[in-house]
């Protein structure tokens, strides 16, 4: 600042004055003294109004910062949120899949054991019809020394 270097210069000014003896003034000339203290009083508004230039816009980029400082942290809260979302629609995903199998699971076991019992059902009936005809067959063969086949027959369509 330009009025800084003008008040030193007053005062280098008063300091290598001419002291008047016995006494603690000094002798300066006064037209150089004026000069400078005029320079002083122009200068300081204009010093003053860039100092105070200096802090607004010190202030201004204080407040910006503040706002970019909040944006941010709003912006990394939005983030996180996402994040923990994400992980918690990640574990109902996998829970419902887990659910699924599960029930998947079921199903088919409950397919198995409808089908095994079908199967056994018709093995059952396949054994009685089996037992049938190996009764008609030892009947048959039991009258063949002499016993009419046709009777072992009607007795295979009574059963």
């Amino acid at each position: 600042m330009e009025v800084i270097h003008k008040v030193q210069s007053a005062i280098t000014m008063v300091e290598e004055a001419r002291g008047v003896p016995l006494s603690a003034s000094c002798v300066l000339h006064r037209g150089e003294m004026i000069d400078v203290l005029e320079d002083i009083a122009q200068t300081f508004p204009l010093d003053l109004e860039r100092a105070q230039n200096v802090l607004n816009e010190h202030e201004h980029i204080i407040e910006e910062a503040r706002v970019s400082a909040d944006q941010i942290i709003a912006l990394a809260r939005e983030e996180v949120a996402s994040m923990v979302s994400q992980t918690e629609i990640v574990a109902a995903a996998r829970k419902e899949a887990q659910r699924i199998l599960d029930e998947v699971e079921l199903e088919a076991k409950e397919q198995r054991d409808e089908i095994d019992s079908y199967i056994d059902s018709r093995l059952a009936t396949l054994e009685v019809i089996l037992n049938k005809t190996l009764d008609v067959v030892n009947r048959g063969r039991d009258k063949l020394g002499g016993i009419e086949t046709k009777h072992a027959l009607s007795d295979l369509a009574d059963n």
